[in-house]
């Protein structure tokens, strides 16, 4: 297994002198936000963090996401938040991309570096502080955590996919692989975030057409991705919003890996209302 990479944006604004032409799309089925688009003119800034920014790439929105939402985080040095989540039902899950992260959850510390993971339950006790000399760059997906009688709340999770052997798809001679975190059938949990690998040439071989709804951030490489009707080159940061039944496939382009960080909502009932 090759050394993994992790594309993180820096920011900054475009000269005055760049064309306006850029690849970013939404639509009622889809959204794509390109690495570009990912400048310091529309970062957000939230309450209760210091030395801190973020790029909003999904929120809960009519005719967008409706179960999840995700920022980029960029923390610099010294910076972090003691409360960092207003919402007591939320779950979370971080994934460093750039930089090491001090996690303080239910007491105890975890320093985070490029590649690590943490699933924090909601009403969980946690903060964030950048101890390092550099800023660090780290997605948080937030979703509301969907209680079910009998079924209790899973424990915190950390870890670092690099540990982690991806497991091959089936009929795919280990050109498509995922690297799951936690246990899929586990029915404590009601969302995966999980690291999705193609070698070059590897392909998704059917418009998958599905519920579960999705976040995809491309880690690294690029690919032709099938977003409903259309074929759309991505490449390492862009982010892409799939909404539930939205066909898509994909070919990877090469020559090295593409690989992306996955969102999806699962193990639960259809809500009727």
């Amino acid at each position: 297994m090759s050394t993994p990479s992790y594309f993180a944006p820096h920011g900054g604004l475009p000269k005055q002198t760049e064309l306006l032409t850029g690849r970013a799309v939404f639509t009622d089925a889809y959204a794509v936000i390109p690495r570009g688009v990912m400048q310091d003119i529309v970062i957000s800034r939230l309450p209760h963090w210091e030395n801190s920014r973020a790029w909003v790439l999904a929120r809960p929105l009519s005719g967008f996401a409706e179960t999840f939402s995700q920022y980029l985080m960029e923390v610099s040095p010294g910076g972090g938040s003691k409360q960092p989540e207003p919402d007591q039902n939320a779950e979370a899950v971080l994934f460093v991309l750039e930089g090491k992260l001090t996690v303080t959850l239910a007491g105890n510390e975890h320093v985070m570096q490029e590649g690590g993971y943490a699933f924090i339950p909601p009403g969980s006790k946690w903060g964030i502080i950048n101890t390092g000399t550099e800023p660090v760059r780290f997605h948080w997906i937030r979703k509301a955590y969907e209680h079910v009688e009998g079924i209790e709340i899973p424990e915190p999770v950390i870890a670092n996919e690099q540990n982690i052997e991806p497991a091959p798809m089936e009929h795919s001679d280990g050109k498509w692989a995922t690297t799951r975190f936690v246990d899929p059938n586990d029915m404590r949990y009601d969302m995966h975030v999980t690291i999705v690998t193609f070698e070059p040439g590897a392909v998704i071989p059917f418009a998958e057409t599905h519920v579960m709804e999705h976040g995809l951030y491309v880690l690294e490489g690029k690919a032709v991705y099938r977003l409903n009707q259309d074929w759309v080159e991505v490449e390492a940061g862009d982010f892409m919003w799939l909404r539930a039944f939205c066909p898509q496939a994909c070919y990877a382009g090469g020559p090295g890996n593409f690989r992306y960080l996955l969102y999806k909502d699962v193990n639960r009932h259809m809500k009727l209302r």
